[in-house]
């Protein structure tokens, strides 16, 4: 009887995992996540900007731009830096201001997925719209893998920000020093 028991315990996680939910099959995905690294190409109006980003769960993240002023992003979990490396250009912003506050918080987006159906588009990819307070995301993916793949936000100029994300590492080691905020020139 017991073995019967177990057959039928270990067949229904099979089933339920063969042929899950596509929320459940991204949300086991998502949440074996701890860190998250990338190349990125971001399109905002008809200007492309490309470079690597480092997601620390939770709410941290260092990308650099490879672009002529060598623009870094920094968020420490609280707050956000946009610096130019070429220059003095420094913007600081509550994290908690940006959209960027929803894919940097892994427990928020856990439970904005788990109330929504994703959308399948172009037979490439999953989105959710999620929105919180007043901040409002799209973020997709992938259809075979369940791997985040991008997102689409407006930036701080109310302009249509797209970013695609490959080259995909996870859970690699990272330096905590990379989240430390840069100081102001």
């Amino acid at each position: 009887m017991k073995k019967k028991i177990l057959f039928i315990f270990f067949f229904l996680n099979f089933f339920n995992y063969a042929y899950g939910s596509t929320e459940t099959k991204i949300l086991n995905n998502f949440k074996k996540i701890q860190n998250i690294s990338f190349d990125f190409k971001q399109n905002i109006e008809e200007k492309t900007e490309e470079g690597n980003c480092i997601i620390k769960y939770p709410k941290k993240i260092y990308c650099s731009y490879n672009n002529k002023n060598k623009k870094i992003i920094v968020s420490n979990g609280k707050s956000l830096v946009i610096k130019n490396r070429i220059g003095k250009s420094y913007f600081l912003y509550p994290l908690e201001k940006t959209p960027l506050v929803i894919i940097l918080n892994k427990e928020l987006l856990i439970n904005k997925i788990k109330k929504l159906k994703a959308k399948f588009i172009e037979d490439k990819y999953y989105v959710y719209s999620i929105e919180n307070d007043f901040n409002k995301i799209n973020i997709f993916f992938e259809k075979n893998s369940y791997d985040l793949i991008g997102w689409q936000t407006e930036d701080i100029y109310q302009n249509l920000a797209m970013t695609y994300i490959y080259n995909i590492k996870k859970n690699i080691s990272v330096d905590e020093k990379l989240f430390k905020l840069p100081k102001q020139n």
